[in-house]
């Protein structure tokens, strides 16, 4: 098969910033060439069709129901896909979101969701439809990771909260997303400010979300003024429901004159590096995560980093921040104050944590995704059927 493989990727799922990333990285920074790959079939919505690379191997599919209703898209991925698939000539496709649908084998699924998974986070969402959705969902993962030829996890940790949940599974990759060289290589960022110059300025970056706790680090943030320090707290990615609801209330009972909490809403990943260049601390307050994204470009940054000690985020900062518990203030203001407090822990700690992010390159992730992908169809040893 050297040279002669037809990989399939259904991207008809990739709505979120993160998704759309681990595409373009993928297609951008690979060379499935290398792994006897002749050509790459992607299905996906037009809008994120004309973000990706042109490639001599990429072959582009816009069917008509992926501009259409959830259910339509569904119902295409289900009762379709697999003709289309058979149609291009895959041999394989990597499903790039563990709610697909579609039986094609071979196939490799990956997994991106862990708020079905992970103890105690769905019961932050009460006997709602929410929860609902997000029990339904969980079942549909585990129905299509089993089925799956292959699985791909983004974090150690996921693998095995997500295999309690599914079962243990025979072929699996630990393959973490990349994060962009313009994280990197930021310049200008401002020295810290000396006493009485101006403002700390704490960066979050996350939507509003029952997880996130942003309520909480704005709690903190008062916490530390009412101590003396000079801070302030800029939050972006915005955010709507109960958890933008809840937010809300916090900033304006800490803050109701508005001084010292801003908060922005989402923005383009391309504005997030100019976001990192202003700020001198960066807060991550998540209790779930799969692969938290925003992480590691502030550690690529090389901003120092007070994080929650939850999930995937120690395996994935390791000793390049301070922790926190996400759900009590004074636990966040204790970390913050740290790295305000001593400035050799903040310059050892922000330079450990750009030296973890260069682990995490597009590059690596796209090789590693071809090198996978290759080595279960050798290992089946048998081509696609519905």
């Amino acid at each position: 098969m050297t040279g002669d493989i037809v990989v399939g990727l259904d991207a008809s799922r990739n709505r979120s910033g993160g998704a759309k990333a681990h595409l373009i990285g993928l297609l951008r920074d690979g060379d499935p060439l290398a792994h006897g790959i002749r050509e790459v079939h992607v299905w996906a919505y037009r809008s994120l069709l004309d973000a990706l690379p042109d490639r001599p191997w990429l072959i582009r599919h816009n069917p008509p129901a992926l501009e259409k209703s959830l259910l339509k898209q569904l119902l295409w991925q289900l009762f379709e896909m697999p003709g289309e698939v058979r149609k291009a000539g895959c041999d394989i496709v990597l499903n790039t979101d563990a709610g697909a649908l579609s039986r094609i084998s071979p196939s490799v699924t990956m997994s991106r969701d862990m708020l079905s998974y992970e103890p105690g986070e769905i019961e932050r969402y009460g006997w709602s439809k929410a929860r609902l959705r997000l029990l339904l969902l969980r079942y549909v993962q585990n129905r299509s990771l089993r089925r799956s030829d292959g699985a791909v996890f983004l974090t150690r940790h996921a693998a095995e909260v997500i295999q309690r949940s599914c079962g243990l599974l025979d072929r699996v990759a630990l393959i973490p997303h990349g994060v962009g060289a313009e994280f990197a290589e930021i310049q200008g960022r401002p020295a810290w400010p000396a006493a009485d110059e101006r403002p700390v300025r704490c960066l979050y970056v996350s939507n509003a979300a029952p997880y996130k706790h942003q309520w909480m680090v704005v709690a903190a943030i008062e916490q530390l003024r009412a101590e003396g320090y000079d801070v302030e707290l800029e939050l972006v990615g915005g955010g709507s429901g109960k958890a933008q609801q809840r937010l809300d209330a916090q900033i304006a009972q800490s803050d109701p004159a508005g001084k010292f909490v801003s908060q922005t809403g989402p923005v383009p990943q391309a504005a997030l590096p100019g976001y990192l260049a202003r700020a001198d601390l960066f807060v991550f307050a998540s209790s779930c995560e799969n692969m938290p994204n925003t992480l590691i470009e502030a550690m690529a940054a090389g901003l120092p980093i007070a994080c929650a000690r939850r999930g995937p985020m120690p395996e994935v900062l390791a000793d390049g921040g301070v922790y926190f518990d996400p759900e009590v203030p004074q636990s966040i203001a204790a970390a913050v104050r740290s790295l305000i407090d001593d400035p050799a822990l903040r310059s050892r700690l922000a330079k450990r944590a750009k030296e973890l992010s260069s682990q995490y390159s597009w590059a690596r992730c796209a090789r590693e995704t071809w090198s996978f992908l290759t080595q279960t169809l050798r290992a089946i040893g048998e081509r696609p059927h519905a």
